[in-house]
Parts: C-alpha cells; sequence; structure tokens
C-alpha cells in the first residue's frame, strides 16, 4: 500500500532548469568554458556543484569552487523570484494530504537555494522533511538520500513512490528501491525510462499517474 510521495526540487516541483542552464552558461564562460544544454544534460544536471566542478574545472582549488558555488547560487536565488509550481502540483498535494500518506523532497540543491525555492512556491510548510545532498554521505546518483527520507519517513520502498526529473536522480531513487515516475521538464521521455523511470509525465494532471495512484490506495 502506498505510504509516501518523495519528490526530487529542481524541474519536479517546478521547471527551474531554464534557469541553472542560463546560469551555467553565464558563470561558466567567465572561467572560459563555452557549454551547449547537451553539455549541461551530460555533465551538470542533477550532480552536486563540488562533483561537477571536480569534472569540467579540475584546476579550481577549493576556495575558487567555492567563490564560483557562491557565484552562481547567488544569480539562482536572484531570477528565481516568480517560479510556478509544475501543473497539476497542488491538485496531488491535496490528494496526498486527503489520503494521509507522508512527502518529502530530496534534492541535491545546495540549502539556500532549496530553502528559497520552496518559498518562492509557498511549500515550505507543506515539507517539514527535506534532505539534501550535504545531510547524506552521498549525494545523488547515490541511493544514500531516498534511504535517508525512507528512514526518516518510517516507510518502505515498496511502499514509496519519487519523482525525478533527471536521471541522476532516477537512479538515486532507483537504487533505494523506490517506485520511480520521470517528469520530462529537462530529458526527453525514451532518456529517463533507459535511466530506469518506471513511466514519464510532463506535469502531474497525467491521467496514467492519477489511475496508478488510486490503484494503491484502494
Amino acid at each position: 500500500m502506498l505510504a509516501a510521495i518523495l519528490f526530487d526540487l529542481d524541474g519536479t516541483l517546478a521547471n527551474t532548469d531554464t534557469l541553472h542552464f542560463a546560469i551555467w552558461q553565464k558563470t561558466l564562460a567567465e572561467y572560459g568554458l563555452q557549454i551547449d544544454l547537451t553539455f549541461y544534460q551530460q555533465r551538470v544536471s542533477g550532480k552536486v556543484n563540488e562533483e561537477i566542478l571536480r569534472d569540467i574545472l579540475p584546476q579550481l582549488s577549493v576556495e575558487e569552487v567555492l567563490q564560483f558555488t557562491e557565484t552562481k547560487e547567488k544569480r539562482y536565488r536572484e531570477l528565481a523570484q516568480t517560479l510556478s509550481p509544475t501543473p497539476g502540483l497542488a491538485k496531488l498535494l491535496q490528494w496526498i494530504k486527503q489520503n494521509g500518506l507522508k512527502q518529502a523532497v530530496v534534492t541535491n540543491a545546495p540549502r539556500n537555494n532549496a530553502i528559497h525555492t520552496l518559498e518562492v512556491l509557498n511549500l515550505t510548510t507543506t515539507f517539514p522533511t527535506v534532505i539534501l545532498a550535504e545531510d547524506a554521505p552521498l549525494g545523488k546518483p547515490d541511493p544514500a538520500p531516498y534511504q535517508m527520507a525512507l528512514n526518516l519517513l518510517g516507510v518502505d520502498s515498496q511502499n514509496a513512490i519519487a519523482f525525478e526529473d533527471s536521471t541522476t536522480g532516477i537512479h538515486s531513487a532507483v537504487a533505494a528501491g523506490i517506485y520511480t515516475i520521470g517528469v520530462t521538464s529537462t530529458y526527453n521521455s525514451e532518456t529517463l525510462l533507459q535511466a530506469g523511470a518506471i513511466m514519464t509525465l510532463a506535469d502531474f494532471n497525467n491521467g496514467q499517474l492519477w489511475s496508478l495512484l488510486a490503484q494503491n490506495t484502494n
């Protein structure tokens, strides 16, 4: 029986990846690196900042990584003032409440960005449980963040559903044994299914999703 629904943050609760892509482009250009969307999807999306920078700018010192990250995240918070929730999210959250399910956010986003995004979306009180990559032994794609969420909620992985928009996030949730649904805000359906998603959707109004939820709560 379904007991909990877990949500990634960026690209799942709101379509933030357009912002993130533009900010990564701008900030990396200042370091002499020009990137396109394919590069962003393959080397950046869904990963933690430190891992990304070790990969693409390995010459940076610890202090320079910190400066890069602070600059990039400040730019995100300045631009992310008018985000809108993914269509159908309010309906899904109301359904979760009515059915007495537990819920949590599981994200690789830095703490300040996660807090800011939830505030802009008016979801701070909706999600008292927020698992950050920095809270877990390892961030996504490792299953540790999702395992931590399940433990905190007291829910078995077989009784949970996770929503993820990135291949990294899907790998994490699937490795934790969770039925994972891909949100096609960043990657196409084929890519998400290949990563391990059981199904995909563009938003939370998807009819197949609601049929699935009805089957697992009756």
